[in-house]
């Protein structure tokens, strides 16, 4: 009889096991399509996950099934539904912090004539959950919510750095020169740099280091429930040179970061030095 239950055990927990693969690929086929440029196929799923065709040809039908994903008419291939704004805007509701950072917000594009993004990470990349635009300038970043900035080479993300705690700086700092392999030793020094800046003045810098002819300031701030966030404000190098970012960008911008973490009860703190190897 205990062979019998201690194999039952194991039947069980062999189809959870299974079954958290099953939803692991199916988000990982949503992550695809959601940041690919056109319709996707099956084919192209697969070259791009790993996962064998007859198991992504299960996985986008069932998806189509369940109303996330829509099969073009007369083709092989997928994009998203509308559905699937019903999950983003469940997690933009509960994102309370936008509301109440918003006004500051738009006074630093206002004052800068620079646009400015909030964001938060998602794995090695930061997303914007709110975007602003100066109503006095011609021309703003295209970056709307939901987008997303390489967490490395950007301001954004070298800010959010710097409000971790050391041993989650260390451990996503790790994740990042894994994933970016034999680029790593070009990406690690501006990212130096940057995180320096960042712990040392409060805010980080990006000049043309993630896109050519954008700069960048950020700084990042910790949530009263200890998550971070971080403040972006940009645009155009001939609008916002390196001495323009520094010299007046950034006490604007640092200014709006402590009027937020004073009106949510976060805080400013950073930890100390690190280096990025």
């Amino acid at each position: 009889m205990p062979n019998e239950q201690s194999s039952s055990r194991e039947r069980v927990r062999e189809k959870d096991g299974e079954e958290v693969t099953a939803l692991a690929r199916g988000l990982d086929v949503l992550r695809r399509i959601a940041a690919a440029d056109a319709p996707v196929s099956n084919r192209e799923l697969t070259d791009w996950t790993g996962i064998p065709k007859p198991t992504v040809s299960r996985i986008t039908a069932t998806l189509v099934g369940a109303g996330l994903l829509l099969r073009l008419p007369d083709s092989e291939r997928f994009v998203l539904t509308a559905s699937v704004l019903e999950l983003s805007n469940g997690f933009l509701r509960n994102f309370d912090i936008r509301a109440r950072a918003r006004p500051f917000l738009i006074r630093l594009a206002d004052q800068t004539g620079l646009s400015v993004h909030l964001a938060v990470r998602d794995r090695l990349e930061m997303v914007v959950i709110d975007a602003i635009r100066p109503r006095s300038a011609v021309l703003v970043s295209r970056l709307e919510v939901g987008g997303r900035m390489d967490l490395s080479r950007t301001a954004v993300g070298r800010a959010y750095l710097a409000v971790l705690s050391e041993p989650d700086r260390r451990a996503l700092i790790g994740s990042l020169q894994t994933a970016s392999g034999d680029d790593w030793p070009a990406i690690a020094g501006g990212l130096q740099h940057g995180l320096d800046d960042a712990l040392r003045l409060g805010f980080a810098l990006s000049v043309g280091e993630w896109h050519q002819g954008l700069n960048a300031v950020a700084a990042g701030f910790v949530g009263p429930s200890g998550e971070r966030y971080s403040v972006n404000c940009g645009g155009a190098a001939h609008q916002c040179p390196h001495d323009v970012l520094i010299e007046e960008v950034a006490p604007a911008l640092l200014d709006c970061v402590e009027q937020i973490t004073r009106e949510i009860g976060g805080t400013r703190a950073t930890n100390g030095a690190h280096a990025a190897g």
